[in-house]
């Protein structure tokens, strides 16, 4: 498993991947890389006529309309943020934590990147008034921010972004001249979806955002990558789009004629995409509202899962427990709960988060089981958490964390 490796502390190659379904590949999916299997040619830069299509029909049906000249497909969102940066420029911000894959792309070209805290009730979305000290103070520095990053689905923090705070940001970032672009790699995914509200930041300024969008998040695995740029309306999203043509082209950014063809099937959302999104979706937010109440119940700290397959959690309140483990930092988390979990917990570090504090991310996927059989019999079953695959995952989460919880308790001065 990457980043498994005790060794691996680095912020790049050991990185932690996009949390992955687990599951095995629909079998339309499947048959559709198949049938293209024999095509020895890739995608012109930004993508062919039939794939542009679909991706705009899959805007179109998220109140998300664009011409395909406002569309680029690139083989996977990194190759698709690294030419944004590269063609705005300037410096870069991003909420305090974020998506694992943001800031090493923006070092690569040089550009410095800065944290902006969040609320405490989500992740993704910055503090608008953290985010108005932090521009005001980088300028007066002799920065140059340009660019802000933000997820209303996030990654890491699971959780998704109220609209009246999106809306606060957003025209906090507008008066600063700030360009936007919005991750909605997880937007397919929300454990609610009657109950929450998710707004596009390009629902509110369709002349500064754009939306970058994974299919990895809900549509496609993971080993076959392949994302989405929806870029703004008008002449500065027009020159935008061009410049991030040319840094394509550059990379050589082609996706794969099979993957092409599996990523156009899947963005024109047929019955069997979309019964297995919603199969998935259901799923893994069962599993994760099982963990969190396990994490709550042994007093740690996390916010309730909203969207996606994985959870943040702060263990603060166990730190008299984890300091006899020669645990004093993320890093150290990390590699502690991993070993006893089986299954890789990257610290909140590896986030923008900050090194001395007690959080990771866990993934659900790891929780399904230890095979694609048994990850795919959760997938068929009525209660998941009845199959004895999913009982063993979460009893161990729950003794790793009650055992953790009880030293807590036994070092407890007595009153």
């Amino acid at each position: 498993m990457r980043g498994t490796d005790p060794r691996g502390h680095g912020p790049v190659r050991f990185g932690p991947p996009l949390p992955d379904d687990g599951l095995p590949v629909l079998p339309e999916l499947a048959a559709a890389v198949a049938a293209a299997a024999s095509r020895a040619d890739a995608e012109p830069v930004g993508g062919g006529p039939a794939l542009l299509d679909a991706a705009c029909g899959y805007g179109d049906r998220r109140g998300l309309p664009a011409a395909p000249d406002r569309v680029a497909v690139a083989p996977g969102a990194p190759a698709l943020l690294v030419a944004l940066t590269a063609a705005i420029g300037g410096d870069v911000l991003v909420p305090k934590p974020c998506a694992a894959w943001w800031v090493p792309y923006a070092r690569l070209l040089g550009r410095p990147v800065f944290h902006v805290p969040t609320p405490a009730e989500n992740g993704g979305v910055p503090d608008p008034y953290a985010l108005l000290e932090t521009v005001r103070r980088l300028r007066t520095e002799g920065g140059d921010p340009r660019l802000l990053v933000l997820s209303v689905a996030d990654d890491p923090t699971a959780t998704v972004a109220p609209p009246e705070l999106l809306h606060a940001t957003l025209e906090a970032a507008v008066g600063e001249g700030l360009q936007l672009v919005s991750d909605e790699t997880w937007r397919d995914t929300l454990h609610a979806p009657q109950d929450t509200v998710l707004l596009s930041p390009a629902e509110m300024l369709s002349d500064r955002v754009t939306v970058v969008t994974d299919l990895a998040g809900a549509l496609l695995p993971p080993g076959w990558p392949a994302a989405v740029a929806r870029f703004p309306a008008g002449e500065d999203g027009n020159a935008l789009h061009a410049r991030v043509l040319d840094v394509l082209t550059a990379l050589d950014a082609c996706v794969a004629a099979p993957v092409a063809v599996a990523a156009g099937y899947a963005l024109s959302e047929p019955e069997p995409v979309t019964a297995r999104v919603a199969a998935t979706t259901r799923l893994h937010a069962r599993v994760a509202a099982a963990a969190h109440a396990a994490l709550v119940g042994a007093g740690v700290l996390a916010r309730p899962p909203q969207a996606g397959r994985h959870l943040y959690a702060d263990l603060s309140p166990l730190a008299p427990a984890l300091a006899p483990h020669g645990v004093g930092d993320a890093q150290e988390l990390e590699d502690l709960l991993t070993a006893r979990l089986g299954m890789h917990a990257p610290g909140g570090h590896r986030f923008g988060d900050d090194l001395e504090a007690p959080r990771v991310r866990l993934s659900t996927a790891p929780l399904l089981g230890e095979n694609p059989e048994q990850r795919a019999e959760c997938l068929a079953a009525r209660e998941p958490l009845d199959l004895p695959q999913v009982r063993r995952a979460l009893h161990r989460l729950t003794s790793v964390l009650d055992d953790l919880r009880d030293d807590v308790r036994r070092w407890e001065t007595p009153r």
